[in-house]
């Protein structure tokens, strides 16, 4: 379900909220102060922290100011016990998702939790797709450089090997982009999926699946391989599938 860090000193409150969440499927770790807690996050990657306002090193919500150098994007759900004007502002202007009043309302804890975690899982794969095609150009600049350099025909099998491999990576990286797009669509509520390569903000990905299938085009004569020739009809299709 996700990881959550609790931090606040009124340990019955921590405890007793971390086996709710626990027995809600959530893992869950435990902080009485605002040094154990950067040390947590340090240590660990969360999905959500919630965080009480009157705990130690966070009675003027300075903890929370530092988080973004810290755990940067980690959504917070703010909690106390004693709500006032001066912190509920603050908050607005910190990535605080939620300002609550103990004692809790439970069913609204689980939802705002749920969303985050929802979301931070989606924020980290949009950094490794980002990530993929980065790598991504790099793969097709070096099959290029392949198919322009003139070489005996003893390295075709290594170099065959070494092309397969680079597209199958595409193709992965592709579906895995295609499905987190539809997480994202369930995630905002909306009844029609953008679909990715069609998506007005992923034209440049449009546009490099196109100069993926233009590089094997440009190759299939200097490496002839029935394995590169399927991965190009393969991403052939998929174009053609997102643009029906």
């Amino acid at each position: 379900m996700g990881r959550v860090l609790i931090a606040d000193d009124e340990e019955t409150f921590l405890f007793s909220t971390a086996d709710l969440l626990r027995k809600e499927g959530y893992t869950c770790d435990c902080a009485v102060d605002s040094d154990t807690a950067k040390r947590l996050l340090v240590e660990n990657q969360y999905d959500v922290m919630i965080a009480d306002i009157r705990m130690p090193g966070n009675t003027d919500l300075e903890f929370i100011h530092e988080l973004p150098n810290i755990a940067e994007g980690l959504p917070i759900i703010l909690v106390t016990a004693y709500p006032s004007l001066k912190s509920a502002i603050q908050s607005v202007r910190l990535p605080v998702i939620a300002y609550l009043v103990k004692p809790l309302d439970v069913g609204e804890l689980i939802g705002h939790i749920r969303a985050s975690a929802e979301r931070s899982k989606v924020r980290r794969a949009v950094g490794i797709a980002r990530q993929q095609l980065q790598s991504w150009r790099k793969e097709l600049d070096n099959i290029e450089k392949l198919a322009d350099a003139k070489e005996d025909h003893a390295t075709f099998v290594p170099v065959d090997a070494y092309l397969t491999l680079t597209l199958q990576n595409i193709v992965e990286s592709l579906s895995g982009l295609r499905t987190l797009t539809e997480s994202i669509a369930d995630i905002s509520g909306e009844q029609q999926v953008c679909r990715l390569l069609n998506c007005p903000r992923a034209t440049r990905l449009n546009e490099g699946l196109k100069e993926t299938i233009r590089v094997l085009e440009k190759t299939k004569r200097s490496f002839k391989s029935k394995e590169l020739g399927e991965l190009r009809r393969r991403l052939e299709s998929l174009l053609d599938n997102e643009e029906e």
